[in-house]
């Protein structure tokens, strides 16, 4: 089954639009024409316009010219949330270097393979000494040339900044300056910066992948990628000036949900972003009623910890226009509550590394359907291919696995041309991206995922979906969060297993969620048991990690 066109599109754009590729430092100099003075990043009380993070962008650019980086050349991002990183971001892009993400909760060996894996010759971080010891060790002992460390009191507002110096010495990283090892002010030097020629075509950004199996694998996407997809994501608001916007960055700029969703979707409209340097709840809270935050792109998580903390009732979240989530199925409940306990819709979306960030969401206002990643974005053309058989189509009416065909999909993973052959199908002359996701398109053309190709439970030769049964044992009032995999059987080859958190006060025992659980679920979905835990696995960006469970109890 495909949907290339559809009876009724209820996004404000037509589902025909075509976008303008452009390089990412052209959109933003268009950007910054429009009126330079306005705000771009509002980071712990201070504001940075888009002329100063311009500036210091260029003056990145400088600096790395400087040190030899030549178009094409890999710079790192070692980074939490912070203003540096938009700046070494656009500055990296403006030198026709391919920037690097990288998660601050990487382990040396994480970062080493992946900083080796990349060729990246220059690394930017910040001078907390959680992220400066790991980066210096990655330095010592890698292809690494050079170490670039931030102030993170320097971003802050002056007094904030002193106090950290003064007050907070041990939580400054104690820098080994030298010839490898350089200061974000040495690196942003005074002087001319010779423009280098970037257009759309050119590579951008590696963006690891997760690494569902084996090691992570860098994602290729072009400026044209990039700039496509930020251009996607404004053309589904339907709320007027866009320059207006406030976005609520708690989501981490490394993802590439928040690099898109956030970062350049912010940066092409003229629109300002509300930052945070991780997700901690009651700043988040305070955060968005001192901004005026109008949009919030997260994590189901967020959502629930929003829920669960006692600020909430007392802040103001009238500004907030929508909330958007993304990079897991939301619960249920979880979703019924927020909206009723705030009065902000939330829509859920859906994405990939491989398709730069947005595939699909739901309308932000009329028409949505709860439980579906909604309808795909302007651009955008999305198929169902048959499970067992990858070279057709799924059956009319029957799920099959999701592929992506538009101008936002990857070139590729690099240095890994092999993998070109199970990433990609053609279909009617076209290219589509293989996501893995098995999904239903509904009358409508609303798109809903019904589970991972690679996390279906084989029990007796049947297919088990895990969300469905996490679905279903979700809407017992004492669960709160709940993951099912398959665990090897001798009769049954697999059989799934609940593992779950309670609601705080809430009462439960494994043996009675069990009883309540197999008793609506079909025989082949029934669990051997329920395991009541503390908590639960979460990745780097706050989503339930199957995977992680999964390589626990195996």
């Amino acid at each position: 089954m495909t949907v290339s066109t559809l009876a009724a599109y209820h996004h404000p754009t037509p589902l025909d639009t075509t976008f303008e590729p452009m390089s990412l430092p052209a959109m933003f100099e268009r950007t910054l024409r429009r009126n330079p003075e306005a705000p771009f990043l509002h980071f712990l009380g201070r504001t940075y316009t888009y002329r100063h993070i311009h500036a210091q962008a260029q003056a990145f650019a400088l600096g790395l010219q400087g040190l030899g980086i030549a178009k094409g050349d890999r710079v790192g991002l070692f980074l939490p949330n912070a203003p540096i990183y938009a700046a070494a971001y656009y500055g990296a892009m403006m030198a026709g270097a391919v920037v690097v993400n990288f998660s601050p909760l990487y382990s040396v060996e994480e970062l080493s393979w992946q900083v080796g894996d990349s060729g990246t010759r220059v690394l930017v971080t910040l001078d907390v000494p959680e992220l400066y010891k790991t980066a210096h060790k990655v330095l010592e002992g890698s292809g690494l040339e050079t170490l670039v460390v931030g102030s993170l009191a320097d971003q802050l507002p002056w007094y904030k900044g002193i106090a950290l110096k003064l007050l907070k010495r041990s939580q400054i990283a104690d820098v080994a300056y030298g010839a490898a090892v350089k200061s974000w002010a040495e690196m942003t030097p005074a002087g001319a910066f010779a423009p280098v020629e970037v257009g759309p075509q050119d590579l951008a950004l590696l963006q690891y992948t997760g690494g569902t199996t084996g090691r992570p694998k860098g994602a290729m996407l072009g400026h044209d990628q990039l700039s496509v997809n930020a251009q996607q994501v404004a053309a589904i608001n339907p709320f007027g000036n866009a320059s207006a916007e406030v976005f609520m960055g708690a989501l981490p700029f490394f993802h590439v949900f928040a690099n898109t969703a956030l970062l350049n979707h912010a940066m092409t409209t003229g629109a300002s972003i509300a930052m945070v340097p991780r997700f901690e709840t009651k700043q988040v809270l305070e955060t968005i009623q001192r901004y005026g935050c109008t949009g919030f792109p997260g994590v189901p998580t967020m959502f629930q910890a929003m829920l669960d903390h006692p600020d909430l009732a007392k802040t103001d979240l009238s500004s907030l226009k929508v909330c958007i989530s993304g990079g897991a199925p939301m619960p249920g409940p979880v979703h019924e509550k927020f909206e009723a306990v705030t009065g902000v819709r939330v829509v859920e979306g859906y994405g990939l590394t491989e398709s730069s960030g947005v595939v699909s969401v739901n309308p932000y206002e009329g028409t949505r359907k709860r439980g579906t990643i909604g309808q795909v974005i302007p651009g955008t053309e999305v198929a169902l291919l048959d499970k067992e058989n990858a070279a057709r189509l799924a059956p009319e009416g029957e799920p099959g696995e999701l592929v992506v065909h538009g101008p936002q999909v990857m070139r590729g993973y690099w240095n890994r041309p092999e993998t070109d052959a199970e990433s990609f199908v053609e279909l009617g002359g076209k290219r589509y991206l293989r996501t893995g996701d098995v999904a239903r398109i509904d009358e409508d053309g609303f798109l809903e995922i019904v589970d991972r190709i690679k996390d279906m439970i084989a029990v007796n030769g049947f297919k088990v979906f895990p969300s469905v049964v996490e679905d279903v044992i979700l809407e017992h009032p004492a669960v709160k969060e709940a993951l099912v995999i398959g665990v090897p059987d001798a009769a049954r080859g697999e059989v799934p297993r609940a593992y779950v958190t309670l609601n705080d006060g809430a009462s439960a025992t494994g043996e009675m969620l069990a009883a309540w659980l197999n008793a609506k679920v079909g025989k082949h979905e029934r669990v051997d048991q329920v395991v009541v835990r503390e908590s639960l696995p979460k990745t780097m960006i706050g989503k339930l990690d199957r995977k992680t469970l999964r390589a626990e109890v195996l």
